[in-house]
């Protein structure tokens, strides 16, 4: 049987999509990259996919990145996250933290540094706090903004590269 080449071509495009529309994750806790140029992984611990990173290319000119990493309060209610450390690339990154139904109580996400301080909503139980904000390289913190959280130790490190 003969195949066409407007049908290969066809094939090896929706290939190449598929490819490309797939984020990476990695739970190694070691913060390196397994898809490529296009994907973070986030460390600390879990087995949930910590981050998705794309980057889109119009011609010559790459444009920013955006990172989307998730994270969790811990679901017994103690004031902390499952993940005490997230790495992104430089650009758009976007914090959604799950607050378990288990915890039992409000949690939201927030980050600090480099003249940032954007705070995601408060979340109750069974709820999620997203927070998106434009980043340059560098260290910053993440953390709980609930009054008292942040002291009891409810706050982690987001390195941006």
């Amino acid at each position: 049987m003969r195949t066409s080449r407007p049908v290969l071509a066809a094939a090896a495009a929706l290939a190449v999509l598929a490819v490309l529309g797939c984020g990476s994750s990695s739970s190694s806790g070691s913060g390196a990259s397994t898809g490529g140029s296009s994907g973070t992984a986030a460390s600390g611990g879990g087995s949930a996919p910590a981050a998705v990173n794309t980057a889109a290319t119009t011609g010559s000119a790459a444009r920013a990145a955006t990172s989307k990493l998730r994270l969790s309060a811990d679901p017994g209610g103690a004031l902390r996250f499952n993940r005490s450390k997230l790495t992104a690339k430089a650009g758009r990154v976007t914090i959604t933290m799950a607050n378990p139904s288990s915890s039992g109580i409000p949690h939201a996400v927030a980050v600090e540094g480099h003249g940032v301080d954007r705070d995601g909503p408060t979340a109750g139980p069974g709820r999620t706090s997203t927070v998106s904000v434009r980043l340059k390289p560098g260290t910053y913190t993440f953390y709980c903004p609930v009054d008292g959280h942040r002291q009891a130790g409810m706050r982690g490190t987001l390195v941006v590269r």
